[in-house]
């Protein structure tokens, strides 16, 4: 009898090894540096980060982790060491097998990340991006600098060349992506950089978007951030 009781329990526990789904998105990579602790992979629910999968690492510097992704969104890889605060990159999940190199002392800053193609519309976008983030810092430093010497002629003059340089970095985010409206970091990037943009030009992007593209989750997002947007100004 205590035969058949062991076996039968060795028979459900590899019925649930066997069972257990695999997600459609593997995430692997290294971590070089890494001695202990614990990678999360986690994304956003409503308002909330949510951790999706978890790996300890006792040693080794390589991980595999996973998620079923029903429509590509950004994930957080997150590294808890215990003692140290949690470090943490952001990039584009979806469908397949993303690598992800990087290492321990800076996290984050500029991992090596391949195998998701809106992963690759974010890196471009970003490497324009900065630059008008360094136009922003140094007016900032100008217009301290301005101010001290009570010089109001060279202040008014930084704030209209910096209205400038906003309205140039709205056009050319919308844009760039219009350019890449088959893409679902095309909403995303109309989300998180053009929130406060005249509504025509988040209407421009959102009506450019292909079908694909505009039933995914950002896009359906953005639809409904447009929708209510000009639902405020109608009244």
């Amino acid at each position: 009898m205590k035969k058949i009781i062991a076996l039968f329990a060795i028979a459900i526990i590899a019925f649930a090894c066997s069972s257990k789904k695999e997600g459609n998105m593997i995430v692997k990579g290294q971590i070089k540096g890494l001695k202990k602790g614990t990678l999360y992979l986690q994304k956003m629910k409503d308002t909330l980060i949510v951790s999706v999968d978890s790996v300890t690492l006792k040693g080794e510097d390589t991980f595999a982790l996973t998620d079923n992704v029903e429509s590509p969104v950004m994930y957080y890889l997150t590294f808890d060491g215990g003692k140290t605060k949690d470090k943490r990159l952001m990039f584009f999940g979806e469908k397949g097998e993303i690598t992800i190199n990087d290492n321990i002392e800076e996290f984050g800053f500029k991992p090596e990340i391949t195998g998701s193609k809106n992963q690759e519309v974010m890196k471009k976008f970003g490497e324009i991006n900065k630059q008008f983030t360094l136009k922003r810092l140094d007016f900032i430093k100008q217009d301290i600098e301005a101010r001290k010497t009570n010089d109001d002629e060279r202040v008014q003059k930084l704030e209209d060349d910096y209205k400038k340089l906003v309205r140039r970095r709205f056009l050319f985010t919308t844009n760039f992506a219009i350019s890449n409206a088959d893409s679902e970091a095309a909403p995303y990037i109309a989300l998180t950089e053009l929130f406060d943009a005249n509504i025509k030009l988040l209407d421009t992007i959102n009506n450019s978007l292909s079908d694909k593209v505009r039933n995914s989750n950002y896009g359906k997002r953005l639809q409904k951030f447009v929708d209510e947007v000009k639902a405020k100004e109608a009244k």
